[in-house]
């Protein structure tokens, strides 16, 4: 099983953390991290100076299209980023732990 990493960033910790519970209960994902990050980006006309959240949501290839599903259906910006990382190497116990997570 191959292990994918979902970037996503959110507006306030709250509704980061929020779907970030639901996704590792239901085993979505088996973990997410969460850091905050300032973002600076052009956003109808005007250039944003912002702090935001961002989001590593980890997980499997057979739960991506779910977990994908799942943060665009729950995510509170009108244009959400949801890109995925393909990884292309992992530790083997780390691995094991991800898929046991998932399962």
């Amino acid at each position: 099983m191959k292990p994918t990493i979902i970037v996503s960033t959110y507006p306030d910790k709250k509704s980061i953390t929020k779907i970030s519970n639901e996704l590792v209960k239901t085993k979505i994902a088996a973990c997410v991290n969460i850091t905050k990050i300032s973002s600076i980006y052009a956003w109808k006309g005007k250039i944003e100076n912002t702090s935001e959240y961002l989001a590593l949501f980890k997980t499997t290839d057979k739960n991506k299209k779910i977990l994908k599903e799942k943060i665009k259906s729950t995510h509170p910006y009108d244009v959400p980023e949801i890109a995925e990382i393909d990884v292309t190497s992992i530790n083997k116990p780390y691995l094991n732990w991800l898929i046991d997570s998932t399962n």
